[in-house]
């Protein structure tokens, strides 16, 4: 995990903790349903975000014999837990809480309670927002092709870093979610709407159950081995290219096997045994090839 991407995280997590403990204790003042909701919700996000760093810390572990290029991947399994295992049981949950709500109403106590909770959330996870919007913005730059801006969904699907897109969705999630709930609890204590507190838990649920999906879809392709971003991979092109045998490389193939960790495969035509492509020249190339990123630690040639 890049140092920038764990401080998202950490983040995230510190402030998780407080509002959960908020949340839930003014849940247990008001009888909010939707406030009861928002608790799960935080509590959801704050073991998403242990997670997250239970994958960094498996994906950094050395390479061995039986995994050679390393675990980098792991982040990615861990990344569909927290959508598969976290998110959706809470949707779950907040969905049956939404049901049950709205067939047994009641009215809001302390409300004031509830919504100074929700507000004081929503400035964190504003803040928490924007730590990870404006990193999202510099790692954007890398993803970035001459006359082809990249926007925020255009960059959770291209990214390679699950702790940063994660992270986002999070609290984008988070400040809906709330806004929510301000509603719900509003409806339910000053217009006597009482079904309405259930009705803002159904919908927290739901943002829940989107959050869980959109993980997943930015991240299976991941687990299926995704190649790096095209600016990246044009890059290599170019150092190949540079090079006096660059005729005889047919093909440049790269794989992520994490979010710091590249490998980039070489495809040499046959004919390159017929000529005196040495080891020095192969070295060469290799060097070259490292030098185009630091992510760039394994670099491997095939005959094709």
């Amino acid at each position: 995990m890049a140092i920038a991407s764990r401080l998202v995280v950490y983040a995230s997590l510190g402030g998780n903790v407080l509002e959960a403990v908020a949340k839930f204790g003014a849940a247990s003042l008001s009888g909010s349903s939707s406030m009861l909701t928002e608790a799960v919700h935080t509590t959801a996000n704050l073991a998403n975000q242990v997670l997250l760093l239970i994958g960094d810390t498996r994906s950094r572990t050395k390479a061995d014999a039986s995994h050679p290029f390393g675990y980098g991947m792991e982040i990615y399994f861990w990344t569909s837990m927290v959508a598969i295992l976290v998110l959706l049981t809470g949707g779950a949950f907040s969905a049956f809480q939404g049901v049950r709500s709205i067939r047994n109403p009641e009215l809001i106590h302390m409300p004031m309670v509830s919504v100074g909770v929700l507000i004081l959330s929503g400035l964190f996870e504003l803040g928490s927002f924007v730590l990870g919007y404006r990193q999202y913005k510099k790692v954007a730059a890398s993803h970035v092709i001459p006359g082809e801006p990249v926007g925020l969904w255009k960059f959770i699907k291209r990214s390679k870093d699950p702790n940063l897109y994660e992270s986002l969705l999070e609290d984008w999630a988070s400040l809906l979610g709330i806004a929510g709930a301000l509603v719900g609890v509003g409806l339910n204590a000053y217009a006597h709407l009482l079904w309405a507190d259930g009705a803002a838990s159904l919908a927290i649920g739901g943002l829940l159950v989107l959050d869980a999906y959109f993980i997943l879809w930015a991240t299976r392709s991941l687990i299926a081995g995704e190649s790096v971003a095209l600016p990246f991979r044009l890059d290599i092109e170019k150092a190949v290219r540079g090079m006096p045998w660059s005729d005889q490389v047919a093909d440049v193939a790269t794989l992520h096997l994490g979010p710091a960790v590249v490998l980039v495969a070489l495809r040499l035509h046959v004919s390159s045994l017929n000529n005196s492509l040495d080891a020095a020249v192969l070295k060469d190339l290799e060097e070259r090839v490292r030098a185009v990123d630091v992510r760039i630690t394994e670099v491997v040639f095939r005959l094709g």
